[in-house]
């Protein structure tokens, strides 16, 4: 029997290894062991120690025997009878393998019936008058899932039928007889394949029963029972069904005798065979019937320094929250212990200890505010020790949202903890733990439940964080800043780097600054990165801060911080927030923001030197905005305007050096001569000591002029040697490190001078004559298998594309094809042959995703039909890739932004009238790849199609081209929405039949699916870095990814489409959902406690919103009250995240003229552009009415169990009443140490209540009850001796009379059951 399970043929990554023998020094025997040959056995052997020691790989060592002869079990007749069964055997077997052939025959047939029901009865679902056809494909379809599952049953039974005639399994000569008949204990280190062959055919049962009989032997060494529970666990792990057949009478008692050992390996390898053992609520119970609560919490409270049983013991806790309704059985007094974890600092199990009491929290908060874990949940968060502090927000963040959550907060002011480490001083040096709260703060002001919180109080919560500006810490300074710029969506312009570290501003003006290098809320990069829906929570954000002092605080941080680097950050903010201030709040509140009244005071002391510093800081401000939003040609203007504050000096060297940096066209010749010479290039052919800021300058300005074009060509060796720097063999742009520096300064740089060249004849001549061309194309051959050409190291393998700057070969020959002139040396030196050939090749994606990224396509050519070959012949991934590129050409507008990083003949050619062809191009290619057989492919074909659509004229071509998109279900549906937009679109659905199914849908469920999509939008939109759009714009093209344009904004929904159409307006009428959205809002719009109900009033008012933000849809609204009834929802809903909701809403309705009307009456100011139009944000006049919210923490006592009348615990004698006393005081920390000692003078006296188990179900009655600290838990187990727990657990002693004695377990939700009073 021990010979069978004292080996381990393999352990998992939590297995228990068992206790190592100590040598007399206190080291292990298996770290002073020497090393051995692996094949010798002797050795092995000799090496081990006494019995019961293990080897490093957790195997027991039994005596090898040298015998390896095996017994004759048969004899001649024997072997006859063992040749006839196998024949019987062979038959059966063959004559089974022929049912289960026509089995799977019939089964393939009745498959390909059920397919082609189901496709029928797709294609009927949108026909009209053909619901008897419908009906009887549905009854035929019935049938057929029928004979699906008997056929499936009778092979099921025939494979089982022929498994159990196997001559293998009952027969004297198997395998598996013969091993258990028994074998040696050579044969079990020898024999792998039998003992695999075994395990296969032994029985499950067997193995348990074997293995629990085993446990049940006393006096083993103690890693006896440590690998038997490993091999038990992994018998559960290869059986899952075993574990529901356990008999507990019997599996029960085994564990309870691991979890009595005194060693504590045995015992956490109970612990981890209960964990596995675990199937249900109803296994749960049981296990609690074997007192396990009891030797959970006192592995808990136990010594943090060896923690091995209390680890498993805090894993068997934590596999409750994997149990449905797992948590009822989660017992009070555990709770106590992990609370008491959570509150110790230095535990090592403190950190997974507050993360399952955060998960219990989400799961049954009853449960939590029971125990007080509330509060300790709470300080956990204040302190930002703990590592994922936002997950330990988010629990709160989910329970302040209704007001069934909020009761179990008792103070109101648990979210504000986070804050505090920044007012006190004590704390500034701890860097960690500012940022920690620096993120969990910003954090909760991204969600409503968080800033509505925070906002309580008269905005008590920020104002403590805009008034620690007013510190002298420029630690704490520079991560609030962080903090408000992230808030505020304020991303870094591309020069903040260097002007915060210290370079002058005017440096930039050299650069072309334009206002898409803007990080506000208006610039056009931030109406890519962020949705209307953002914006609107951003001016929330912006005026909430503004209405807590944040710019008094900005304006005493700019006149006190010594540090430029804060100062300048300061200064940035400054700008950016009066930005905001102007573009996306109502008028009401920029009015008396614009004057820096503080700053400006200052200034105007002419008596005070602090005029200076002050009038300094203004000129610093109004620098800042003049460098972010100007344009190239203000640039020029502002640097050739003399400035006031400067000196004739100083403005004249300005002008100088702009004119000196400025190279024209019209440039005369002694300049530009000499501009060829200080570009180092005719002076020394060492590329690293050329001028290359110098060189663009000359190619972008006086190499635009033909004439100065071919003197460079023809005079000296400017163009020579630069055009050679270019070529591929002569190794030097082919050989530098792909870096993005070389990147930005070589490759823009060899674009711009092959497009320079193509601009003339002489230039193309030249361009077509050169050994560039010849020998980019002989590169090209070099991985073109079909051309002959061979090398072994090619200029375009996978390594030199991804390490050297090879690939920018691919970017010239891009800038080459985006002119006639260019196409045709193409031709001539037939490189669109080998692009042919090249698309084809199966292991080079990477070559040919960067050969398709970097081609243009605005010139009808065989680069198309490359492209189309691409789109269709391909593999998926490439066809994936090759859609994605078809985004450039098919969405109007989208080069305005993306356009930077391409090159300027794409932005020329794209904005010339034949853009309408190219779109067409574009779309039809796309409309076709919706047909494609991965649904990968078509789904991303249908998002750029849907935003190519929100052009009218793509989107009526898109309708035009009739694309049919059933078989995409819900992946076409946002398509089929953008159609509604126009009255062809209309008319072409409504004779598909689709506009009434699905405005039946969207009535009936969709709107509530939609409240789903929208809040998880701008819930990612919102925590999404800022910087990561800036990141994706730099990435490179053959990486470009098509992201999800309804991102932070209102996804399509089909109201709001259907009410841009006449027809669709009538349809609405006619139908009656408005009135039926009204009717929903008014009855159930101050619901708190229904969460269906309370999705269905947030679908409701998404489907008014949309309805009542366009301009055929916004007469709607004036029928009813709905907007008096949004707006009382956004002031007065007991749930948060429903007034968010009816924020949002109203930001929509604010879009038409009706919803501004109608939202002025009710106090409302909505924020216009400079045209008069609605950008989409409104807020209240008085911004703290919006937060005005019910005090939660004046509501005690509402988690207490009503109706439960919980006695006192006592005791007659007077010695042990004291006693009882004395643990109850322990709970109190001013008295915990004398009541300690009391108690420690009582046990050395060897008092009989520390003996008795009545006693100790008392005291644990009062740890169920009362609130105690770890080491009042610990001291308080310690009080009574071992054999206590033994007699309480296994019923050793005879019941009192007072009452039932045995502590089974602890009922959670009746603490106190079972324990004697």
């Amino acid at each position: 029997m021990t010979s069978r399970h004292g080996r381990i043929k393999s352990v998992d990554s939590d297995s228990l290894a068992p206790p190592a023998q100590r040598t007399r020094d206190g080291r292990s025997y298996s770290n002073t062991e020497g090393s051995r040959p692996p094949g010798s056995f002797a050795a092995s052997a000799a090496s081990h120690g006494p019995p019961g020691s293990f080897s490093s790989d957790l195997r027991s060592v039994t005596t090898i025997r040298s015998d390896l002869s095996r017994p004759d079990y048969f004899g001649t007749l024997g072997k006859d009878r063992v040749d006839k069964q196998e024949e019987e055997f062979q038959q059966q077997q063959r004559e089974s393998e022929q049912r289960q052939a026509g089995f799977k025959d019939q089964l393939e047939r009745e498959l390909k019936i059920k397919i082609g029901s189901e496709n029928l009865l797709e294609a009927l679902h949108f026909k009209k008058n053909a619901k008897e056809r419908r009906m009887k494909v549905e009854s035929q379809l019935d049938q057929t899932n029928r004979n699906i599952a008997v056929l499936k049953h009778n092979i099921a039974a025939e494979v089982e039928r022929s498994r159990a005639s196997s001559p293998t399994k009952g027969r004297p000569g198997s395998l598996s007889q013969l091993f258990k008949h028994g074998r040696s204990s050579s044969q079990q280190t020898f024999a792998t394949t039998e003992e695999e062959e075994e395990d296969d055919n032994e029985s499950p049962t067997y193995v348990l029963v074997e293995t629990l009989q085993a446990l049940e032997e006393h006096g083993q060494p103690a890693d006896h029972y440590v690998n038997l529970a490993n091999n038990l666990i992994e018998l559960f792990k290869r059986h899952n069904t075993l574990k529901y057949d356990l008999v507990w009478t019997i599996f029960g008692v085994r564990i309870q005798g691991m979890l009595l050992s005194d060693n504590r390996e045995v015992a956490a390898a109970g612990f981890r065979m209960l964990r596995y053992a675990i199937t249900d609520r109803k296994s749960l119970s049981t296990m609690r019937s074997f007192s396990t609560d009891i030797f959970v919490l006192l592995a808990l409270v136990k010594e943090g320094r060896d923690s091995v049983d209390r680890e498993q013991a805090l894993k068997f806790v934590r596999a409750f929250l994997d149990v449905k309704d797992g948590l009822e059985e989660v017992a009070q007094p555990i709770m106590r212990a992990l609370v008491a974890i959570a509150e110790q600092h230095d535990d090592r199990l403190r950190q997974i200890s507050i993360m399952t009491l955060c998960e219990m929290l989400i799961r049954k908060p009853a449960l939590v505010a029971s125990a007080s874990g509330v509060g300790a949940l709470s300080d956990a968060l204040a302190e930002g020790l703990y590592l994922p502090a936002e997950s330990l927000s988010h629990a709160f963040l989910y329970l302040l949202d209704f007001p069934d959550g909020r009761k179990y907060f008792r103070s109101g002011h648990e979210l504000q903890g986070p804050f505090a480490v920044f007012s006190d001083e004590s704390m500034h040096m701890n860097e960690e733990r500012l940022k920690t709260n620096a993120k969990v703060i910003a954090g909760m002001l991204k969600t409503w439940p968080g800033l509505t919180a925070l906002s309580s109080h008269g905005f008590l919560a920020i104002k403590s964080l805009t008034t620690s500006l007013f510190q002298d810490s420029s630690r704490i300074r520079d991560i609030v800043l962080e903090i408000i710029l992230d808030l505020m969506r304020i991303k870094s312009p591309s020069w903040s780097t260097s002007y915060l570290a210290g370079r002058r501003l005017t440096t930039y003006g050299r650069v072309g600054v334009s206002r898409t290098h803007s990080f506000g809320l208006n610039s056009q990069n931030n109406d890519s990165a962020d949705g209307e829906l953002v914006k609107h929570f951003t001016a929330l954000l912006v005026a909430v801060f503004i209405r807590a002092g944040l710019l008094d605080a900005l304006a005493f941080t700019l006149q006190n911080e010594k540090t430029l680097h804060i100062q300048r950050k300061a200064i940035l903010l400054m700008g950016e927030a009066l930005e905001l201030t102007s573009t996306a709040l109502p008028t009401s509140w920029t009015e008396r923001l614009q004057v820096l009244p503080t700053i400006f005071s200052a200034a105007s002391v002419l008596s005070s030197d602090d005029r200076f510093d002050a009038t300094s800081l203004i000129y610093q401000i109004d620098s800042v905005n003049r460098t972010l939003y100007r344009t190239e040609h203000n640039n020029k203007l502002q640097a050739l305007t003399p400035n006031p504050n400067e000196g004739s000096a100083t403005s004249l060297r300005r002008t100088s050096d702009l004119q000196r940096d400025t190279l024209t066209q019209q440039i005369e010749d002694p300049v530009f001569r000499q501009a060829l010479l200080d570009s180092q290039v005719p002076i020394t052919p060492k590329y690293q000591k050329w001028n290359w800021e110098l060189i663009q300058k000359i190619i972008d300005g006086p190499l635009q002029n033909p004439s100065r074009l071919e003197f460079a060509m023809k005079q000296g060796k400017f163009m020579k040697r630069l055009i050679g720097f270019f070529r591929p063999f002569k190794y030097r742009f082919s050989d530098i490190r792909n870096t993005r520096q070389t990147q930005q300064r070589y490759v823009p740089l060899g674009c711009s001078l092959v497009r320079a060249l193509l601009q003339s004849t002489e230039g193309s001549k030249f361009l077509a004559e050169n050994k560039l061309m010849r020998q980019i194309a002989e590169c090209l051959a070099q991985v073109d298998r079909l051309s002959g050409l061979t090398s072994a190291a090619p200029l375009f393998s996978a390594d030199r594309l991804e390490d050297t700057l090879s690939g920018g070969y691919f970017a010239l020959l891009g800038a080459i094809s985006s002119s006639i002139r260019g196409l045709a040396i193409i031709e001539r030196w037939k490189i669109a042959n080998m692009f042919y050939h090249i698309v084809e090749l199966q292991d080079r994606n990477d070559l040919i995703k960067m050969l398709l990224s970097s081609m243009d396509y605005t010139i009808p050519s065989h680069l198309r039909v490359i492209l189309s070959k691409a789109l269709t012949a391909c593999g998926i991934d490439i066809r994936v890739f090759a859609t994605r590129i078809l985004r450039r050409y098919a969405v109007v507008g989208h080069n305005k932004g993306a356009q930077q990083s391409a090159t300027e003949s794409d932005a020329r050619s794209l904005s010339t009238p034949q853009f309408g062809q190219i779109q067409t191009w574009a779309i039809d290619l796309l409309v076709t790849q919706l047909y494609d057989p991965q649904v990968e492919v078509c789904e991303v074909a249908v998002k750029i199609l849907e935003e190519a659509c929100n052009n009218l004229h793509a989107l009526e071509y898109v309708v035009y081209c009739r694309p049919a998109l059933d078989h995409l279900g819900e992946i076409g549906a946002p398509l089929l929405l953008r159609f509604l937009s126009t009255s062809l679109g209309y008319h072409y659905l409504d004779d598909l039949d689709y506009i009434s199914q699905e405005m039946d849908d969207w009535f009936l469920g969709r709107n509530e699916t939609y409240v789903r999509l929208v809040e998880a939008s701008v819930g990612k939109a919102l925590s999404r870095p800022q910087n990561q759009h800036a990141q994706r714009q730099s990435r490179n093209l053959s990486e470009e990814f098509v992201e999800d344009q309804h991102q932070g904004s209102a996804p399509p929904h089909f109201y709001r489409e259907l009410t841009r159409t006449a027809e669709g307006c009538r349809l609405l009428e006619r139908k009656g959902h408005f009135e039926e959205f009204v009717s929903v809002i008014r009855g159930w719009g101050m619901e708190y406690s229904d969460a269906e109900a309370i999705m269905r009033v947030k679908g409701c008012m998404w489907a008014v919103g949309n309805i009542g933000s366009m301009k055929l849809g916004a007469p709607f609204l004036e029928t009813s009250d709905v907007v008096e009834l949004i707006v009382n929802i956004a002031m007065w809903s007991q749930v948060m995240s429903m007034r968010g909701t009816a924020f949002f809403v109203l930001g929509l309705i604010s879009k038409s003229i009706y919803g501004q009307e109608l939202l002025a009456e009710r106090g409302w100011d909505v924020a216009l552009d400079d045209c008069g139009q609605s950008t989409g944000i409104c807020l209240p006049r008085d911004i703290a009415e919006l937060f005005q919210m019910p005090a939660w923490g004046s509501q005690r006592g509402l988690v207490q169990i009503p109706d439960i009348q919980i006695p006192k615990i006592t005791d007659d004698d007077p010695t042990n009443a004291r006693i009882l006393s004395l643990i109850t005081d322990l709970g109190n920390t001013v008295l915990a140490k004398t009541r300690a000692a009391e108690l420690h003078s009582l046990k050395n006296k060897k008092v009989a209540a520390f003996e008795s188990p009545q006693f100790f179900q008392k005291v644990l009655g009062l740890v169920d009850r009362y609130h105690f600290r770890l080491q009042a838990l610990r001291f308080i187990m310690e009080l009574f001796d071992k054999s206590v727990v033994r007699q309480v657990v296994l019923d050793e002693e005879d019941a009192d009379d007072e009452g039932d004695t045995t502590l089974r377990s602890f009922e959670p939700s009746s603490p106190i059951r079972g324990i004697a009073i």
